[in-house]
């Protein structure tokens, strides 16, 4: 299993920087009984039959970038991994150099401090002087893919969710992209075509957006990540 097996080429101009205004409107690849073919996301509906079953995962993406600085003046920039508790986060930080404990750093023009406390592994553990929450929803920024190679805009603070995401459950740090395709309307034809649909909840980290960098792909260690598959789903499922 090496890296090396999975290289291949994307070329920049396929590269989708900006969602299509109809999030049904999106190309979809499928394997025939006689090959892969071409369709649109919209036309899912006809490929399947009544009483199949689809899983969503119902996560809902934070605001989890935050750019900021030292106290000695130096730029930061954190992806809240994951919330400890109301003020305490694990994140990924980016710096000229790593602030070592007992460091504090500037956020909102100095308005918001937050207190390293130590490492937990390749993670920093910070205590913000405010609820970690309420933090990100005003001064934080969507943690787009870094391969869009764009902006955040503030239209992404909502097409950067799916349409069936529940606010309760807001942790994650990057979209299950596949779900970004479906809107209300193909929901509600799946539904008419005899579809049964379920949910979990898996709050997606920020090692989705870590290169592997490993020759053999065995030797990449993952992070961990929240999971939640209610018995309702299992019982679909079976």
């Amino acid at each position: 299993m090496q890296l090396t097996d999975f290289s291949y080429e994307l070329p920049d101009e396929l590269i989708a920087r900006f969602p299509l205004a109809e999030r049904s409107a999106a190309r979809l690849l499928y394997l025939a009984a006689d090959g892969l073919r071409h369709a649109m996301v919209r036309q899912l509906p006809d490929l399947l039959q009544p009483g199949d079953l689809l899983v969503f995962n119902d996560t809902r993406v934070l605001a989890a970038r935050l750019f900021g600085q030292k106290s000695s003046g130096g730029k930061v920039e954190v992806l809240v991994e994951r919330i400890v508790d109301e003020s305490t986060a694990l994140v990924h930080l980016r710096a000229s150099n790593s602030p070592k404990s007992g460091a504090r750093l500037l956020f909102a023009d100095g308005a918001i401090q937050a207190d390293m406390l130590g490492r937990v592994d390749d993670l920093f553990k910070l205590r913000f002087s405010r609820p970690v929450r309420e933090v990100l929803a005003a001064h934080g920024e969507m943690p787009l893919p870094p391969y869009l190679g764009r902006s955040v805009e503030e239209s992404d603070r909502e097409r950067y969710q799916t349409v069936y995401s529940k606010s309760e459950k807001t942790d994650s740090v990057a979209a299950p992209t596949a779900g970004l395709h479906f809107d209300n309307a193909l929901l509600e034809a799946l539904r008419q075509r005899g579809c049964e649909l379920a949910y979990v909840t898996l709050h997606v980290g920020a090692g989705t957006f870590q290169p592997v960098r490993t020759a053999d792909i065995r030797d990449h260690q993952m992070h961990a990540e929240w999971l939640s598959v209610p018995a309702a789903t299992v019982e679909a499922v079976r």
